[in-house]
């Protein structure tokens, strides 16, 4: 095997060891919905409502291409209540889907030449 596919098998075991455990379980949670509470993904990997675990969560439903939200739909009865809670949904419109603005490309390009 040459020394470029020894790099590849390498990288490929290590990524697989860095994957967070969460992963797996939260795909299966958040399969087949559009949005879900932060609070119902916390009781489903049954972790304490910390900061430390909401900051895990959060890189893991950000590498599964889900956006936070704040919606009173989250909680049971929020429609008619003050209360606000905290979750992630689906995007509407597939990532990469709004075009940059061309002018400034172009600006930025002329100050990489200058």
């Amino acid at each position: 095997m040459s020394v470029l596919g020894k790099l590849a098998q390498a990288r490929a075991e290590l990524e697989a060891h860095s994957e967070d455990p969460w992963c797996a379980k939260v795909q299966a949670g958040v399969r087949g919905k559009d949005a879900i509470s932060t609070a119902a993904l916390l009781d489903l990997l049954r972790s304490p409502a910390t900061t430390a675990t909401a900051r895990r969560l959060a890189a893991v439903m950000r590498s599964l291409q889900f956006i936070p939200i704040k919606s009173r739909r989250l909680m049971p009865g929020g429609r008619a209540g003050n209360t606000v809670t905290r979750g992630w949904a689906r995007p509407l419109r597939a990532s990469g889907a709004r075009q940059p603005n061309r002018r400034v490309e172009r600006c930025q390009d002329e100050r990489i030449q200058t």
